[in-house]
This record gives structure tokens, sequence and C-alpha cells, in this order.
């Protein structure tokens, strides 16, 4: 008999605009971005600060990219590494790669030498394209004992029109030993392309590593495939054509940078705004500038602009399709955003493995509220898509509207992890994700992420799902940040603790907290210990660094007994 979820009842939550399935348009992510050069090749594809990059100008310039790294031994299904920030070298470099035919390794720029070295030995890679300063610091060392034979590196400035914005003062133009310069490549071989490596939808586009909150990060196996379609998810869902303007708020070496800025930018034929690295004045300014309408940021970004004083100066009226994703979106601040500017954020949920969106919340749609938790709605399953919940322990459904980890199939999700048969065996069922998310879904489809199924506290023998206790506490007014996790206790085996960083200009003092939690849930429940700081500790991406926290404690736990 068909399960519930097997019968995708938030079809019904669908605009007209949205089918229930998606066909991709194109079998390979280098297809979509050569038929959107060929419809409209000055067309403007890139904003850097003030300076614009046609569609043209990024086609030729990849080709000629995409010759020197053949002639330096890149082959069909070779790796290439791109340690970048948000420049325009980065979709220039991940074109270049897919033209040789190979498959781009995104590097986080915050890695030091060990990680780095990681990831090039862990993949394989053949080339290293990175900034100057970051392969004088680390790229260089790292690169050494791994298959890497060439290095390319380039500088924030080499694309830049203009005065140097204030994020960039100082950088000066280095050329370093061991490397040969991006731009003089180009410029050596411009007017060369390369036959057609006939990439198709099984080939791998990007080797996404996950954050590694077990073990060592493993290779998320992104394919042409996985990209396209849920490049053409962005551009259905949220109505992305004539007139859109990406705003690059997410950084590109995430998978949500990767598919919400560059795989729909390239599909769709759209501009995408790059301003080297997320700040919020920076970002509210670009906005203003070229009349950005679309971005997915994490919390913490849309956080962060309603904090500076220029939001109340900018003309943000073109940007009104908003998304979020990656952290918890409590109600108080979507409802905050709105009022400052005018957008509602809509709630957006994947991961590394489902190629981003796995669920949103429509465009133009209001994400209800959990009545329990007081959480937003993630949203509904993307075209294509069915998730069941399932009980943690046994694998087996669960009835709708009762919790339980959240399993995905689609044809966003990857084949699996590069090299890691075990892994992929342990995460995959029949071609569901296990994703490891704690949620329910209600009867009319909407899903509410509970917590990550690791991060769940037991105290005394209670389930707490720390995401719960941090919505009660985002209801607070002066509660900026709030992050729960379970710590050692001699009594309750765990206990609950809450680490909350406050808003500019409000005050709360710890035992204030602890006593507005107890007027509002269960007393196993409460954090017993409630810790002010300046800044709940994130990854790069804006997740809270929840394990950060639990060590932290564990290790003060030890120390003291």
């Amino acid at each position: 008999m068909e399960s519930p979820y097997e019968r995708r009842p938030w079809l019904g939550r669908y605009p007209g605009h949205v089918p229930p399935d998606l066909t991709p348009p194109h079998p390979s992510a280098v297809a979509m971005f050569r038929a959107a050069a060929r419809a409209a090749p000055e067309a403007p594809a890139i904003h850097y600060f003030e300076g614009t990059t046609t569609f043209a100008e990024l086609d030729r310039a990849s080709d000629a990219l995409a010759a020197a790294l053949a002639d330096r031994g890149v082959a069909r299904g070779d790796r290439v590494a791109v340690d970048l920030q948000n420049v325009p070298q980065f979709p220039l470099a991940v074109l270049a790669a897919w033209k040789a035919g190979a498959s781009v390794v995104p590097l986080n720029p915050m890695f030091k030498v060990q990680e780095v070295r990681y990831h090039l030995a862990d993949s394989g890679a053949r080339a290293l394209i990175s900034l100057e300063s970051l392969f004088e610091t680390v790229g260089r060392e790292a690169a050494e004992g791994t298959e890497v034979r060439a290095a390319i590196t380039t500088c924030e400035l080499d694309q830049l029109q203009g005065q140097p914005p204030p994020g960039l003062a100082g950088v000066e133009k280095r050329r370093p030993e061991g490397a040969e310069d991006l731009v003089e490549l180009v410029r050596r071989y411009d007017g060369r392309s390369l036959p057609d490596p006939g990439l198709g939808p099984d080939d791998v586009a990007f080797l996404t590593y996950t954050s590694g909150t077990t073990g060592r990060p493993k290779g998320a196996m992104n394919t042409h495939g996985n990209v396209v379609f849920n490049s053409e998810v962005y551009r259905t869902w949220m109505r992305l054509g004539p007139g859109d303007v990406i705003l690059g708020a997410a950084p590109l070496f995430h998978i949500t940078g990767l598919i919400a800025h560059l795989g729909v930018a390239f599909l769709a034929g759209l501009p995408m705004v790059l301003f080297h690295r997320f700040e919020p004045q920076e970002a509210l300014r670009m906005i203003e500038r070229w009349r950005c309408t679309f971005t997915v940021a994490t919390i913490t970004a849309y956080l962060a602009m309603m904090a500076h004083p220029d939001i109340e100066t900018r003309d943000l009226s073109s940007f009104r399709k908003a998304y979020s994703g990656g952290a918890p979106v409590s109600p108080a601040t979507v409802e905050r955003f709105e009022r400052l500017t005018g957008a509602y954020i809509h709630n957006v949920y994947g991961l590394t493995e489902t190629t981003s969106p796995s669920h949103a919340v429509p465009l133009g749609a209001r994400a209800p509220v959990d009545p329990d938790s007081g959480a937003l709605s993630v949203g509904v399953p993307v075209p294509g898509t069915t998730v069941k919940v399932v009980d943690v322990e046994t694998g087996r459904e669960v009835p709708v509207g009762e919790v339980g980890e959240l399993w995905t199939r689609g044809p966003e999700v990857v084949p699996g992890y590069w090299r890691r048969p075990e892994a992929t065996a342990e995460t995959f069922t029949d071609g569901y994700l296990h994703t490891g998310d704690v949620g329910r879904m209600d009867a009319e489809g909407w899903f509410y992420i509970v917590d990550r199924a690791k991060d769940m506290i037991n105290a005394s023998g209670y389930k707490v799902w720390p995401r719960e206790v941090e919505d009660f506490l985002y209801q607070h007014p002066a509660v900026r940040e709030a992050a729960v996790v379970g710590v050692p206790d001699p009594y309750r085996g765990e206990t609950v603790k809450a680490f909350v960083s406050l808003r500019p200009g409000t005050a709360a003092t710890p035992e204030e907290l602890v006593a507005f939690c107890r007027e509002r849930m269960a007393a196993y429940k409460c954090p017993r210990v409630v810790e002010v700081i300046d800044e709940v500790p994130k990854t790069a991406t804006g997740k809270f660094l929840r394990r950060e926290l639990r060590d932290r404690e564990r290790a003060r736990a030890s120390s003291q007994g």
C-alpha cells in the first residue's frame, strides 16, 4: 500500500507555476551555460563591485583557461581544486574545469594547511586554482606530496574596475613563486578552445566535502544531473527570469552558493553580483547599486544587515525574493526584516547531499509556525522529490505528524560519496538519503525540522531537541542568537545549557532567560544554565558549531573533575 509520504500531499501547496515534476533542460551544467551564452552573449554575467563581465567574455576566458589546464595535464575525469572567495575568477575556474572535462573541488578559504592537504589528497586533484594570498600562506605547502601538478593563482584586484572598495584595502598583486598567473594564462591562450568533453548527467560536476561532524569530511558527488536539476528548481520555484539579479551573499565554495547563485545564473542567463565576501554594508550597497532581486543567505547574514544602520537609508525596493537556509529562522526575525525592507524571508532547506534545496517555502506563501515549538516550517519538498519520516532507531515510517528522521529521494540527491562505499551504504537506502535531520510532516505536507539526530540531549531519560529550546529563547526580545547543547551532568547524565548573544542595545541576565524559558516549556527541556557570549561560534556558512560548544563544556568538566 502506498505510504502517505509517497502520495506527496505537499503538491497541494504548489503554486500554479510549479509542476509536480521537472525535466532537466540540459545534459550537463556546462551545456546549460553555453546555451545561455549563445542566447544573450552581451548580457551581464557578473557584476563585481562596480564592474561587469558579459556572458561572451566569461565564455571566451573560460575557453582559454580550459585550454591552459589541458596543456598542464588536466583531462576528462580529473579534479580541479578551487580556493577562492566570491570573485569573478570562481565561476571562470568552474567553467574552465568543466570544459576540460574535470570535476571541481571547492575549498573553504578559511582552511589551514592540513585541511587543504587532506582535500587535495582525498580528491586526487590535479590542479589548484587559488587566490595569491591563500597560495602563499596555505596552498603551496598543502600541495606538496599530493597529485597537484599545476598551480594557478589570481588576485582579488584582477577583475576589479575602478578604485578598490574598503574591503580590499591593502590588497596587492603578488605573483607568488611556484604558480602561474591566471590573467596571463587567459591572455596567452585567448582564442583557443577544447573539443566538447561530452559530459553527461552522471558525470561529477562538484566534489563538495561535508562538514565532517563525524570522522573526516567526505566528498559528496554532485553530478551534472543534480546541478542542472536543482538549478532548474530554483529558476522555476522562485520565478527567476528576465529582470532578476542575483545577490551573491552565500559563499560560492558552499553548495548553496554553487547552485542558488552560480548554477541558476548559468542556467537562466542572469547576472550574479559578487563582492569578495559577505559584509553587510557592502551587501546593502550592492542591492541598491545593481537592483538585486533574489538571494539565498544564512539567517546570520540577514541579522547582520538588519543590525547595520544603512538598512534604513538604502533603496531595497527591488529585493523581493529573499530566501534563507542553513540555520533556524525564527518568526520574530522574519517579521522584523519584513518591517524594515518589505521583503518576507522564505525558508529553504537542503544538504550538500541534496545539491542545495530539497524543501522550500513557495514564493509568495508564508511558512506556517509549528504550534509545539514556535519554529517556522522549512517548506515543502521540491518537484520530483519524495521525503518520508522514519523512526530514528528502526528506519520504519512513522505516522504523519510524528517526529522522526527525514529520508529524501529525488533527482537532486547525490549517488554517494567519493571513494567511500561503506559511508555510501550506511547513508543511502533504496535511493533514499538518510539526512540525519529530525522533523515531522503535518497533514498538508509542510515539514518542520526539530534537530540533528546527533545533537539530541538525553536528560534523565528525556529526549530534548536543542532546536526547540532555541526557538523559545528567540522569543525573548533581547536574544540575537541562541545555541543549545547537552553538557555532562553527574545526576541527569546530560543537562541543557544555552549559549546566547544579545541584540545591540539590549540587556538580559542568565537568570532572567532561564525564568523566561521555565514559563514556556516543560521543566526537563529548560536550560539549567545560560551563558551570555558575544557571538555563537559558526561555520563559514553560518551554521552554529554546537559540537565546538559541547567539546568546550566537556573539557571544562574534565578539568574540574
